[in-house]
């Protein structure tokens, strides 16, 4: 299989969604509810959402058909072809709607490409916002718009990445506790928290603020993000040699068998 022709081609679709959220970034769009997850972030939708799906899986269908690969997309219902294929495409259409709803920076256009085994092995992931296009393949290194992306951490302080304020966070102590050891352990002078991009942002602004960290606690409650929240920036820090695990350091199960959701294992994103 062609991973880079495979990743040129989910490159496009990134590209080609990131102008249908460009041309109605301004525009005041009407929020729809979807049967999810127990938080808000998950049960949210809108027709940009939709348009974007449709033009990604526009590109990406005909090689499905020409490769036999299945598909897992936020809006289409899984049809269970991750299970059966060798590799699977992964496709989060517009994610950090919330944030796009609200007109702040944080949503994204995410797509992967995984194999039967849970192993990304394409990630690609555009930015609207700033136009900033990231991708991985592996064993074939990480770019920045196109451009081998060489990771620099010059903080003094350690970076919290949240979607939702720390404040607001359940548990919002123990993570807090969590933080403050990073802090001690790595002789840092303070902690500074960026709150309200998706979940896909934040793990590229965890890259581009270290040292920094992302992280979600396994909980009960259905949600902590899907499958397609994780799976391409999951590609570009293995190809980094960066963490993007489960929170207790495990392999994120990146084809769950009994749904999508991940809080059940919790995550960790790290750059420290």
């Amino acid at each position: 299989m062609d991973l880079q022709h495979l990743a040129n081609i989910a490159i496009e679709a990134a590209l080609s969604a990131g102008k249908i959220i460009q041309k109605h970034i301004n525009e005041n769009i009407i929020v729809e509810k979807k049967v999810a997850g127990s938080n808000y972030a998950s049960q949210v939708v809108t027709k940009v959402d939709r348009e974007c799906e449709r033009i990604i899986l526009s590109h990406l269908k005909p090689t499905c058909k020409a490769l036999d690969i299945g598909l897992l997309s936020e809006e289409t219902e899984d049809d269970g072809s991750r299970f059966e294929k060798d590799f699977f495409w992964c496709i989060d259409p517009l994610d950090g709607t919330l944030a796009f709803i609200n007109k702040q920076p944080g949503f994204s256009v995410a797509i992967a490409l995984i194999a039967k085994d849970g192993t990304p092995v394409i990630g690609v992931v555009f930015d609207p916002s700033t136009e900033t296009l990231y991708h991985a393949i592996k064993r074939n290194g990480v770019y920045k718009n196109r451009t081998p992306w060489i990771i620099k951490n010059t903080n003094d302080y350690l970076t919290y990445l949240t979607d939702k304020k720390l404040r607001d966070t359940p548990k919002f102590f123990e993570i807090q506790e969590i933080l403050n050891k990073y802090e001690v352990n790595l002789g840092l002078k303070g902690i500074k928290e960026i709150s309200g991009a998706g979940a896909v942002m934040n793990a590229i602004f965890v890259l581009d603020n270290g040292p920094a960290c992302f992280l979600k606690l396994p909980k009960k409650e259905v949600g902590g993000g899907s499958i397609w929240d994780f799976a391409a920036t999951a590609c570009i820090y293995h190809e980094l040699g960066l963490p993007a695990t489960n929170y207790n350091g495990g392999a994120l199960d990146l084809n769950k068998k009994d749904g999508t959701f991940m809080n059940h294992q919790g995550v960790y994103y790290s750059n420290t």
